[in-house]
């Protein structure tokens, strides 16, 4: 007998152990209740993407009519010819992109500084810090509206986008993915002559890619779906992002005239390009959320 043959002789046989009944249906309760939640976090969802496309006759039919048995584009035809769509879709993308990149740039300059470097004042500045994430953000409402009105910048993109530019959240979550970074690597970097902006930006960054990610969709996602500060902060139609835009052409009753199938479709569109940013990071958020534990 070969040595293969032996190996494969003596080798163990792993045998599956078998579940109780109590144990399958324990699993099966666990699989009923996250069935149950999903559910009832994706329908409303699913409604509203499906009624975008329905017939007025099927929006109002009883019982309701889940998949409509006729696809069709007017919902959002009428909304493009009733609404300026395309002006509000700009002022959303161009509001959310350059937050996003504010905080990506900002926070994680911040974070890196408190993770890596040491200077006078570190501990209080991450207290401060600390300090800003227990405070509610409607809180801040009333002194950023006072401020922004006083360095006159009230209906100006300006006004939408500096006040959150930068978060307590962005920084913490940046400095706590940063401080798993081995100091021995930056210490070698700087032994080899490396400056701390090459060391920032050639090695760091890189390191923390899935904290990027993660920081990218919860900014871009909070500042597209922001309503309550640009409302008080603009009253410029021109200035108006999309969810505000929408929520003043449904309480327009000359333009909306009841219509929830517009209504719909303009709800449809701003959830829309979410998704899409969701979509194209969810590898590395699915890898910053599995390692978050480990930080």
């Amino acid at each position: 007998m070969s040595a293969t043959e032996t190996r494969a002789h003596s080798a163990p046989t792993v045998r599956a152990v078998p579940q109780s009944s109590g144990a399958r249906g324990r699993k099966a309760l666990v699989y009923v209740l996250l069935g149950a939640g999903l559910l009832a976090m994706a329908a409303p969802f699913l409604w509203m993407a499906l009624s975008a496309f329905k017939t007025p006759q099927e929006l109002g039919a009883s019982p309701p009519v889940w998949i409509p048995t006729e696809w069709t584009l007017q919902n959002f035809r009428d909304l493009l010819a009733k609404m300026d769509v395309g002006r509000a879709f700009f002022s959303s993308v161009l509001v959310a992109v350059l937050v996003t990149v504010c905080n990506l740039l900002f926070c994680s300059m911040l974070g890196y500084a408190l993770a890596k470097l040491n200077f006078v004042g570190k501990k209080p500045v991450f207290g401060i810090v600390l300090g800003a994430l227990m405070v509610p953000g409607n809180l801040m409402l009333l002194p950023k509206f006072v401020m922004m009105s006083q360095m006159g910048l009230l209906d100006t993109y300006t006004a939408l986008i500096l006040p959150f530019a930068a978060g307590a959240f962005g920084v913490f979550l940046m400095r706590q993915f940063m401080m798993a970074i081995p100091d021995e690597l930056l210490e070698a970097a700087r032994i080899d002559g490396a400056r701390e902006w090459f060391i920032f930006w050639r090695i760091v960054l890189p390191l923390v890619k899935p904290a990027l990610a993660t920081l990218t969709i919860f900014v871009f996602l909070g500042s597209w779906n922001n309503f309550l500060w640009p409302l008080i902060a603009t009253n410029d139609p021109d200035k108006y992002t999309l969810p505000v835009a929408l929520a003043t052409f449904a309480t327009d009753p000359t333009k909306a005239d009841g219509s929830n199938g517009v209504l719909m479709a303009g709800a449809f569109l701003v959830v829309l390009p979410v998704l899409l940013v969701f979509v194209l990071l969810q590898r590395f958020f699915t890898q910053g959320i599995a390692t978050a534990g480990l930080k």
